[in-house]
């Protein structure tokens, strides 16, 4: 178990740390549903309870972390669709889209719904999100997230994604594809570990095939982010490379108050696109939420 990281411990700054911050449950982070109620109202009404939430974000007052052992799920405020427990990390890939109320936005993989749901509430409502799911046993837990939330600008599709039809164009879309999920490994939790190796396999050509047509479905003047939560290069800098080589496709520099770390110059064999540089890591050691991997990417116009 020690050694199921150490091929990348050339390329994971500060690895001892990395390796220890895996013994260590991850956070339970909260956003708060801007569709149904404001963050300082529901701060008010949880603080009478005797729940303190610590804000995570000094840019945003949506995003907590919930108290050490509390169970969100089953708080009244979950039930009312006011909260919704999501990792940080997940809720940055919205936060970098940052689609603009009004826009027609295409979220390519959204089961289990917390990115789409996120994307709703920054449109505040409007404009229209096709959430696409190809595997029908997920539709039920996907439908039931809107519902709870209150998300009525979304229509459900089911195609694989990187066969999503060219029967229009985005001006937003989020490829947040199938990885191998080695972001959200803890030790001593054996769904992460299942999940891990269940995910592995070549995930990559799917990967490639999935942000191509991501990028083709975008409007001129276009913005789309492809996420993993993943440390694999091969599923996140080599993809982005294949996309730079394939297409006509701008890096977008990426701005957080988070400690984020640029994409690498290479890995192994493969030497990538300056630019793909401009893509950002997330690493447990230094923000305690799952591992990450993001990169913004324009169609110019």
């Amino acid at each position: 178990m020690k050694r199921i990281f150490e091929r990348y411990a050339d390329i994971i700054p500060a690895f001892e740390a990395f390796q220890a911050c895996l013994h260590s449950p991850l956070p339970q982070n909260l956003r708060v549903n801007t569709l149904k109620i404001e963050a300082p109202a529901l701060f008010r009404t949880l603080q009478s309870k005797g729940i303190c939430p610590e804000r995570v974000m000094d840019s945003d007052d949506t995003l907590f972390a919930a108290p050490a052992d509390s169970s969100p799920g089953k708080w009244l405020e979950y039930a009312l669709g006011y909260i919704h427990p999501q990792a940080l990390s997940s809720c940055l890939a919205s936060l970098v889209l940052s689609p603009a109320p009004g826009s027609y936005v295409l979220d390519m993989c959204a089961s289990p719904g917390g990115k789409t749901s996120h994307i709703a509430q920054l449109m505040g409502g409007e404009g229209l999100i096709v959430a696409n799911e190809l595997h029908r046993k997920r539709h039920r837990a996907l439908s039931n997230t809107m519902a709870r939330l209150g998300v009525m600008n979304a229509i459900l599709t089911s195609y694989p994604a990187q066969e999503f039809p060219f029967r229009g164009q985005f001006d937003f879309v989020l490829a947040d594809v199938p990885c191998s999920g080695e972001g959200s490994f803890r030790h001593g939790h054996e769904h992460s570990w299942q999940r891990l190796r269940m995910g592995s396999g070549r995930l990559s050509d799917t990967q490639k095939r999935i942000v191509l047509r991501g990028f083709d479905l975008l409007k001129k003047g276009g913005r789309m982010v492809y996420a993993t939560c993943t440390y694999n290069p091969e599923e996140n800098e080599s993809v982005i490379n294949h996309l730079l080589k394939e297409r006509d496709a701008e890096m977008l520099d990426i701005e957080s108050p988070l400690p984020l770390l640029p994409g690498l110059s290479g890995w192994r064999e493969e030497t990538y696109a300056r630019d793909v540089q401009k893509a950002v890591r997330l690493y447990p050691q230094f923000v305690d939420t799952v591992g990450f991997f993001m990169a913004r990417i324009g169609r110019r116009s």
